[in-house]
């Protein structure tokens, strides 16, 4: 299934694009749970064309630079409508290098460890207040109807996921150094 292709739609179902303001989206509000990369949504805004999922019209801005603004067409507009109708089976847990590399920390010592918790810290706070900040824009919950409520929602989502996350590294911060304290010097070590 080209999962693209949806997101691409429900965007332009909102309203006409150029691919350089899709790409945008992709970077800013879509960014939480999904990505795609520059060429990736143009070569997908082709294929919608050519299925007649989407037009374009050919703006000239200048002596020689055009841009495409895209619209979704009705039959793109059913499409998008029945995919959203579907339901979803639970995808695999997404590969994550550093759950990955904290699974076998084992053969880390309790310092290393601690240091590489503290990095992760770091980078999730930062991103729990730069989406802190972003929810700043919603006082009130958005009307369920509106474009806005998505956004919302997700937000909301990723601000959670990344409490969660920075609960999870806290409580691994303490056993590591709880396991530190407890450690029973050794006599015959060198100083």
């Amino acid at each position: 299934m080209r999962l693209l292709k949806y997101a691409i739609l429900g965007l332009l179902n909102r309203h006409s694009m150029t691919g350089y303001d899709i790409t945008k989206e992709f970077n800013y509000e879509l960014a939480e749970f999904w990505h795609a990369k520059h060429s990736q949504i143009y070569t997908e805004l082709k294929k919608l064309y050519q299925e007649g999922l989407v037009t374009f019209d050919i703006e000239i801005s200048g002596d020689i630079l055009e841009k495409k603004s895209y619209t979704i067409t009705e039959e793109g507009q059913d499409q998008l409508l029945h995919w959203l109708h579907k339901d979803e089976i639970m995808d695999k847990t997404a590969k994550d290098v550093f759950r990955m590399r904290m699974y076998f920390s084992n053969n880390l010592d309790l310092n290393s460890r601690i240091k590489l918790l503290e990095s992760q810290k770091m980078q999730h706070t930062k991103r729990l207040n730069s989406l802190k900040k972003t929810a700043e824009q919603y006082p009130d919950l958005p009307p369920h109807d509106s474009d806005r409520f998505g956004d919302f929602i997700i937000l909301e989502s990723a601000i959670m996921r990344e409490e969660m996350l920075l609960n999870w590294i806290n409580k691994v911060i303490g056993y590591c150094e709880q396991s530190i304290s407890n450690e029973v010097p050794n006599p015959r070590a060198k100083d």
